[in-house]
């Protein structure tokens, strides 16, 4: 069993009494880092790192599942970090959104639907010499290579 896949049952042990919980991503880099992101539909709190730590760690200590040194670290993706699953799309919604394409466009605007093929963004289009117009505008997820959220600090 790869080391992830054993990562990911016990992470999934560890909060399944917490629906509000789950897993972005879990990657064993060849630095020895086995990092593990989560999120929650409200957030994720620090405590709730820290007890995923401790269940995880230990059992891996326990099991000798990683034969190499290492260093352990979950935590939450960071403020810049691109979304990368769909429940985390749902969590943005009300958002403002930048979107980048596969043809290397770039758009912004409030994340205001998600299903299981398009994200629906309203953008504010303005033509010189004209009132600014917002417009929604459905992008399909087959064509998204990024989605992050935009930081506003007014």
């Amino acid at each position: 069993m790869q080391i992830e896949e054993r990562v990911r049952e016990l992470v999934t042990e560890k909060i399944s009494d917490r629906t509000d919980l789950f897993i972005v991503r879990i990657k064993m880099n060849n630095s020895g880092l086995l990092e593990i992101l989560m999120d929650g539909d409200n957030g994720i709190a620090i405590e709730d790192c820290v007890q995923i730590s401790r269940h995880v760690g230990f059992h891996l200590e326990e099991e000798d599942v990683i034969d190499r040194a290492y260093r352990l670290e979950v935590s939450s993706p960071g403020i810049d970090a691109p979304l990368l699953l769909h429940r985390q799309y749902q969590k943005n919604i009300g958002r403002n959104v930048r979107i980048n394409s596969l043809e290397g466009e770039k758009r912004e605007g409030k994340l205001i639907a998600v299903n299981d093929k398009s994200v629906v963004i309203e953008e504010v289009k303005k033509e010189k010499g004209k009132k600014a117009v917002i417009q929604e505008a459905q992008i399909p997820l087959d064509n998204i290579t990024e989605i992050k959220v935009l930081i506003s600090f007014k």
